[in-house]
């Protein structure tokens, strides 16, 4: 694995089960035992009625692009090679919405409602990221 020089995200013990699901190659969020809601990002209770009645739940990994844009300047210089890059919210069939990559797409055929599934990109021994990739019509 060559060096990751992009920026890495912050560890702390709110999250940490988000990103060892990650290093796992699952998609987990929380859930909440009383009324259902999932959500991101994690909170030490439920932001629809407030229980701490919280659990992690693996989730299906699938989403629909909800929005996206593609960067053409490189703020950080690490991001220099990637240009053009795109940075897509991704609304999960659980109904959660996630800030992420889209890879195995040209950024022109990228639009709203686009159908997408994780995929899992090991970028450190620690850290691995969620980014998604178009479904084949296909496949669902």
């Amino acid at each position: 694995m060559t060096t990751y020089t992009k920026p890495l995200p912050a560890i702390s013990s709110l999250n940490r089960p988000y990103w060892e699901a990650l290093k796992r190659h699952e998609l987990k969020l929380q859930r909440c035992t009383e009324c259902g809601k999932v959500w991101y990002p994690p909170a030490p209770f439920c932001p629809a009625c407030w229980s701490d009645a919280v659990t992690w739940q693996r989730l299906s990994g699938r989403g629909r692009v909800n929005s996206w844009v593609v960067f053409h300047q490189a703020y950080f210089p690490s991001f220099q090679d990637d240009l053009p890059y795109n940075v897509a919210e991704v609304e999960l069939e659980e109904g959660p919405r996630l800030l992420t990559n889209l890879v195995g797409v040209d950024l022109a055929e990228i639009r709203i409602g686009m159908p997408v599934e994780v995929v899992f990109e090991d970028v450190t021994p620690e850290i691995t990221l969620a980014k998604f990739r178009p479904v084949e019509q296909h496949s669902r």
